[in-house]
């Protein structure tokens, strides 16, 4: 069985969840280790950047799933956003718009739905 290959536009998407999952992973981590590991945000700071990373990987392989956790993991910024300034809201937003418009636009949705091909014999 060989894997179908993915859109660029849902290629370049996947790669900028895991860079930007694995930046914040790698920025927050001074966080956790100065709170003792367990105490405060820091712990579910750095499983929000995991998902991330997962969804990226998954996306790649043309999970289903994984889009769908992908713009979930965008409007959770939105939400989280709120409680800052209307500038992030907005910001926020417009990156949901677009990554909802990559993620189920034909061309994606037909990657998703077909990912893996049975090779001709």
């Amino acid at each position: 069985m060989r894997w179908k290959k993915p859109p660029l536009s849902v290629t370049i998407l996947a790669c900028v969840y895991m860079v930007v999952g694995t930046l914040g992973f790698v920025a927050h981590l001074p966080e956790i280790q100065a709170k003792n590991a367990f105490q405060g945000d820091g712990v579910w700071v750095e499983l929000v950047e995991l998902v991330a990373i997962v969804c990226g990987v998954f996306m790649l392989r043309g999970h289903n799933w994984a889009r769908w956790v992908a713009l979930s993991w965008i409007a959770f910024h939105i939400v989280v956003s709120a409680f800052h300034t209307w500038r992030e809201v907005v910001v926020h937003s417009l990156f949901c718009a677009v990554i909802a418009w990559v993620l189920f636009r034909p061309a994606a949705a037909k990657y998703f739905y077909a990912v893996r091909v049975e090779p001709h014999q």
